[in-house]
């Protein structure tokens, strides 16, 4: 059976627009806020025309881009809420989070500056955001796994705390490490007493013990104290380095 003929369109018009938005997202991403409309249509391969018919300005545009950013961290979240350990559901999104955030950086100043955000499409999203984000923080208490005095707009706080932190460090392994240790502080007393280690379970940062000399990863030891040093040379060379310069054992 044929397709009739304004259902082609509207196809159409749905691909457009979702060219556009992928489109706009990189330009924005690469190039700031500056980006013309007319640079993102050629980057999305549609005409400027196309791009006008759906966004009327710049400003609604990065609006829809980050109404989609946004939803897309909530389906994330969802996707981590089925999972059976709500403890690493909500550690994993996290760092799925801070994982994405990177290269977001002018769609951020823009929401910080501009005096007229947020707008209502991106309002709506941030509250679907919020409400998805508190249900894996109540999970993860209810588990025990979370501490019970911290709420969503900590966690939320925090998150945004560590991207910016990781995305600053100048070593990337250097910055992963302060990702682990900040969200450490999320654990509750019984949960860090019993030596629970940090997984990510989210595969988006390696977060497994790194040395803390030369960053190189080291195997979890099942018994013990974890080890902080790759080997002999880095212990001593951290050693020489607390104790002073003119330091030779």
């Amino acid at each position: 059976m044929t397709a009739a003929p304004e259902d082609v369109g509207r196809a159409e018009a749905r691909r457009n627009r979702m060219k556009v938005l992928a489109a706009a997202s990189r330009a924005f991403d690469e190039h700031g806020l500056d980006v013309s409309l007319g640079a993102i249509a050629r980057q999305a391969g549609v005409g400027a025309g196309t791009v006008y018919r759906h966004f009327p300005s710049k400003e609604i545009l990065l609006e829809a881009v980050l109404v989609q950013q946004i939803d897309n961290r909530v389906d994330a979240a969802r996707r981590w809420a089925a999972r059976t350990d709500p403890v690493a559901a909500f550690f994993g999104f996290l760092l799925e989070v801070v994982d994405m955030s990177q290269g977001r950086k002018h769609a951020c100043d823009a929401l910080t500056t501009e005096t007229s955000w947020p707008r209502p499409n991106l309002a709506a999203s941030a509250r679907r955001f919020r409400q998805a984000l508190d249900e894996l923080l109540r999970a993860a208490q209810r588990a025990g796994g979370v501490r019970t005095d911290v709420g969503v707009d900590d966690v939320a706080a925090l998150t945004v705390g560590c991207a910016t932190t990781w995305a600053a460090h100048r070593d990337r392994n250097g910055g992963t490490r302060m990702v682990r240790l900040t969200l450490e502080s999320l654990r509750s007393p019984v949960s860090v007493t019993e030596g629970r280690v940090f997984r990510d379970v989210s595969g988006t940062l390696d977060v497994a013990p790194r040395c803390e000399e030369c960053g190189t990863r080291l195997d979890a030891r099942s018994t013990g104290r974890p080890a902080r040093y790759c080997g002999a040379t880095c212990r001593q060379r951290a050693r020489r380095r607390r104790l002073g310069p003119g330091t030779t054992s």
